[in-house]
């Protein structure tokens, strides 16, 4: 790994964590929506960023920044587990169950459309 690598992946990373944290800041803690948002974001723009790497001439350097060090940081299945567990844990059933469901589905049909949408776009 080289010293520009490292750069594009910190500055991404950067730029992820401060997204992440004002966020989950700015939304309500009712039900974890901060981490679920982040985690739907990320799932679209990973979706978009994989199409394009797979479709055109995508700069390495971009998709280091964005997929690897932008949402790397931004998106985060840690804190998405803690919390459940966290919701589990004082008996919030049914908003914990929201919260898995909504994750675990939510980003991966997100990853889905980002994905078809920007492959269509660019063919």
């Amino acid at each position: 790994m080289n010293i520009q690598t490292i750069i594009v992946l910190a500055s991404g990373g950067a730029f992820g964590a401060i997204s992440r944290y004002l966020i989950v800041e700015l939304t309500p803690k009712t039900l974890p929506y901060g981490t679920l948002l982040v985690n739907l974001i990320g799932s679209l723009i990973i979706g978009i960023v994989f199409a394009y790497v797979h479709n055109t001439h995508f700069s390495p350097y971009l998709r280091l920044f964005i997929a690897t060090g932008f949402l790397g940081a931004l998106t985060t299945y840690s804190t998405f587990a803690i919390e459940s567990f966290l919701l589990l844990h004082n008996t919030s059933y049914m908003i914990a169950t929201v919260n898995i469901l909504l994750n675990v589905f939510g980003t991966i049909i997100l990853a889905g459309i980002g994905y078809v949408a920007t492959v269509n776009i660019i063919k």
